[in-house]
C-alpha cells in the first residue's frame, strides 16, 4: 500500500472528483482515512484524473500523464481492489472510475481481503456511514429527490386482481438478465468484523446477487461467482424464507443488482429506520391489516425490516393492535409469510415510475443536486475527442 507521504491533502483532488457523481462522499476526517487506506497515492492521483464516463487506456495516459507501460498495472491493481470497473467490449478495454457509494465501500468487503486492514476499515465506514446522519454522508445519499435504489415486491403476495410489470418482480429481472452472480453481502462481511452478526441468520456469503456487466466484471476480479438462472432464483426464495427485503437499481432496464436485505445490516434500509423515510423508492404496493383476525401476535413487527409496524397497546384491551406506518412501508411484503392468521395483504398504491435506464436516474439525481453541468460538459468533450480520433 503506497503511502500519502504528502499528508491527506493528497486525497483533495480525488474527493473533488468523486463528488461529480450523483452520491458523492461526504469529506471530513473518517473519510479521508478510509481513502488512504484504500488508494495508494498513485492510485488515488489517477482516481483523481478520470473523466466523468468510461474511459481507454489511450485516453487515460493522455489524463494522467503517464505511459502505457506505467498506467496499466495501476489500473490493474485499482480493478482487483474494485476501484475501478474494467470492461472488455469489442477488442477494446474500458474503465470507469468506481463511485463511493455504491461502489468501493461495498466491494471492499464483497470478498476476503489480506491486503488491508479490514477490521479498522469496518468500525471506519460504520462511523462514517452513521455519525451526524443529517448534515453528513446520510443526506448526502438520501437526500436526493429521486432514491438511487429502490424496493420489490414478494409476488406471491400480489392480489390476483393486480398487474406487476417486469421490473418490479425479482424473479423477472434475473430471467430477463443475460448472466448473472453471486457474492458476499458487504453490510453482514462488515458487521462480521465489528464481531457483530446478522439477527436474523442471513448468510454472509452467496446472498447479494449481481447482473449483467457488473456481473462479469465480479466474476472476472473475484467478487463474485457465476450461477445459472435457477440458481439465482433459489437465492430468491431462500432470501424469502428469512423474510429479507428485495432492494435493486431504481430503474426499468436491466438493473445491475438485487440485495437481499435485513432490518440489523443493511444500511440502505438502516437509512430509513434513521429518518430517511424516502431515500428507497418503494414498491407499488402497500401492506394492509385485517383486524378482525388478527391475534396481536407481533410476528409481522418482528419480520418488517424497516420498523413500518408496530404493535401498540390499546386501553382497555389485552391484544395489542398493529399500527402500520403507510409513509414508510417499501410494499415489499417481507412481512406478510410471517404472520400465523392470514391477515395481512396488499394493495395497489401510487408510486413515482422509475427512471428508464442507469444514465437517466443519474441525470436525473445530478439535476436535482446542481451537479449536472460538468457531466454534460464532460460528455460533450468525450464525443468531440473520439469523432476526431484523439
Amino acid at each position: 500500500m503506497g503511502h500519502h507521504l504528502d499528508g491527506k491533502d493528497s486525497l483533495v483532488p480525488l474527493i473533488d472528483r468523486l463528488n461529480k457523481y450523483p452520491i458523492g462522499l461526504f469529506d471530513n476526517d473518517k473519510l479521508r482515512r478510509i481513502l488512504e487506506l484504500l488508494f495508494s497515492k498513485e492510485e488515488a492521483f489517477v482516481a483523481s484524473r478520470f473523466p466523468l464516463e468510461e474511459a481507454t487506456l489511450p485516453e487515460l495516459c493522455r489524463q494522467t500523464g503517464l505511459d502505457e507501460g506505467t498506467l496499466l498495472p495501476i489500473l490493474e491493481t485499482m480493478a482487483d481492489k474494485g476501484l475501478i470497473m474494467d470492461l472488455p467490449y469489442n477488442k477494446r478495454t474500458y474503465y470507469l472510475l468506481m463511485p463511493g457509494l455504491i461502489g468501493f465501500f461495498e466491494f471492499t468487503f464483497m470478498k476476503q481481503r489480506a491486503d488491508l486492514p479490514v477490521a479498522e476499515l469496518a468500525q471506519l465506514m460504520t462511523e462514517y456511514l452513521y455519525d451526524d446522519p443529517e448534515q453528513g454522508q446520510g443526506r448526502e445519499f438520501f437526500g436526493s429527490k429521486t432514491p438511487l435504489t429502490r424496493s420489490l415486491t414478494y409476488e406471491e403476495h400480489i392480489p390476483v386482481s393486480s398487474v406487476i410489470t417486469s421490473y418490479e418482480s425479482a424473479r423477472e429481472i434475473i430471467r430477463r438478465a443475460d448472466f448473472g452472480a453471486v457474492g458476499m453481502c458487504y453490510c453482514r462481511h462488515k458487521k462480521e468484523h465489528l464481531n457483530d452478526s446478522c439477527k436474523k441468520g442471513a448468510p454472509v456469503a452467496g446472498i447479494c446477487i449481481s447482473l449483467g456487466t457488473a456481473a462479469r466484471f465480479m466474476t472476472r476480479r473475484g467478487f463474485a461467482e457465476q450461477r445459472s438462472t435457477e440458481e439465482l432464483l433459489a437465492v430468491i426464495d431462500m432470501a424469502r424464507s428469512l423474510h429479507l427485503t428485495h432492494i435493486t437499481d431504481n430503474i426499468r432496464h436491466k438493473p445491475s443488482f438485487i440485495c437481499n436485505c435485513c432490518s440489523c445490516c443493511c444500511e440502505l434500509l438502516g437509512g430509513i429506520r434513521q429518518g430517511f423515510i424516502n431515500g428507497v423508492a418503494k414498491a407499488a404496493f402497500m401492506v394492509t391489516v385485517d383486524h378482525t383476525t388478527c391475534i396481536g401476535c407481533g410476528l409481522c413487527a418482528k419480520a418488517c425490516n424497516i420498523a413500518a409496524l408496530e404493535m401498540k397497546k390499546i386501553e382497555g384491551t389485552k391484544k395489542p393492535r398493529l399500527a402500520i406506518r403507510e409513509d414508510m412501508c417499501l410494499g415489499c411484503g417481507a412481512c406478510i409469510g410471517a404472520c400465523p392468521t392470514g391477515s395481512l395483504t396488499l394493495i395497489p398504491a401510487s408510486r413515482p415510475l422509475p427512471p428508464e435506464k442507469k444514465k437517466d436516474l443519474f441525470v436525473k439525481i445530478l439535476k436535482e443536486k446542481n451537479r449536472f453541468t460538468p457531466f454534460l460538459v464532460s460528455g460533450i468533450k468525450k464525443k468531440i475527442r473520439r469523432a476526431f480520433g484523439y
